[in-house]
C-alpha cells in the first residue's frame, strides 16, 4: 500500500522535518518505490513536485528537502503501484480545478469496478484507480453544488461520496483545496496536532531531531497527517475506520455523531 503525508496549519509552515522522515519510506525504510509527489498551496497557487523514481533516491526529493517552502496546506504521497504502470502520469498527488480553485488528491488503497464518469469534464490522464476516483468525486461535487458550499456542507457531501467509493475497495485519501485538508481513514491514518508548549521531536525513519520551540510562536498550530507516525517520541492519534476528518487552521473537525479518535502512545 502507498504512504500518505499531509499538513494543515494556521500559519505558513515548512514541512522539511516531516518530509525528511517520510521520503525514507520510498525505497529505504519501506518498499514503496514506484514514485512520489508533494504539492504546496501558496495563496491561490499550487506548487507541485512529481517524480516516478523512489523518493529515498530521488534528486528532486533532495531539492524539496533543501527548499523550505512555507504553506498552510500540503499533500504528499509515496506510491506502491497496484493499478497502472510506474510513470509520471500515474504519480500522486493529482490536481484539478473546481469552483475556481485547485484541488489536490492522493490515495492509498485499491479500488475496482468504479462507477462511470459519463460526460464529466474531469477525465483521468493516467491509468490509476486513484485518479479515476478523484475525477469521479470532482464531477459529483460539481453536479451537486454550483459554487463552493460552506465547509460543513462540503464535509458531509464528501463523506457520502467517499463511502460510496469505499464499497469498491480500500479508500484512504487526502484531499485539499488550500482552505481545508480532508483526510479519510480506511485502514491506517494518523495525525498529530503540535501546539504550545512545543517540544523536541525525533523521526522514526532516520536519526534526526528538531526542537520546534526554536521555530514556532505560541499561537502556532501545525497538524501533520501520515499513514504511519513519523516520530517515535510523540503521541499520534489514530483515526477511526471510515472516518473523514476536516482540518482547518490545524484543528480537526469530525462529522456530527462521529466517534472521537483514541490517542496512540509511542
Amino acid at each position: 500500500m502507498c504512504q500518505l503525508l499531509g499538513m494543515n496549519c494556521n500559519v505558513p509552515t515548512d514541512i522539511v522535518f516531516s518530509f525528511e522522515g517520510f521520503r525514507q519510506r520510498g525505497g529505504l525504510t519501506d518498499h514503496h518505490s514506484d514514485g512520489w509527489g508533494i504539492a504546496f498551496f501558496e495563496d491561490d497557487g499550487c506548487r507541485m513536485f512529481l517524480d516516478h523514481q523512489p523518493s529515498a533516491l530521488s534528486p528532486l526529493a533532495e531539492l524539496v528537502h533543501r527548499y523550505p517552502i512555507k504553506s498552510t496546506n500540503v499533500v504528499a504521497h509515496i506510491r506502491k503501484a497496484t493499478q497502472g504502470v510506474v510513470s509520471l502520469a500515474n504519480t500522486h498527488p493529482f490536481k484539478r480545478e473546481l469552483w475556481g480553485r485547485y484541488w489536490l488528491f492522493a490515495h492509498n488503497g485499491n479500488l475496482a469496478d468504479l462507477p462511470p464518469l459519463g460526460s464529466s469534464r474531469f477525465r483521468p490522464v493516467g491509468t490509476t484507480d486513484s485518479e479515476y476516483a478523484f475525477c469521479w468525486i470532482m464531477n459529483e461535487l460539481a453536479l451537486r453544488f454550483v459554487d463552493k458550499p460552506a465547509l460543513p456542507d462540503l464535509h458531509e457531501a464528501l463523506a457520502g461520496l467517499a463511502d460510496r467509493l469505499a464499497s469498491h475497495g480500500t479508500f484512504n485519501f487526502l484531499l485539499s483545496d488550500g482552505t481545508a485538508l480532508f483526510a479519510r481513514c480506511a485502514t491506517d491514518l494518523h495525525y498529530i496536532a503540535r501546539r504550545a508548549p512545543f517540544a523536541m521531536a525525533h523521526l522514526a525513519d532516520t536519526d534526526v531531531s528538531v526542537d520546534f520551540a526554536r521555530y514556532t510562536a505560541p499561537e502556532d498550530l501545525v497538524t501533520v497527517v501520515a499513514t504511519q507516525p513519523l516520530t517515535d517520541n510523540e503521541n499520534w492519534i489514530r483515526m477511526e475506520k471510515d472516518q473523514l476528518l476536516m482540518f482547518i487552521d490545524g484543528q480537526p473537525h469530525a462529522l456530527q455523531g462521529e466517534p472521537k479518535s483514541e490517542t496512540m502512545e509511542f
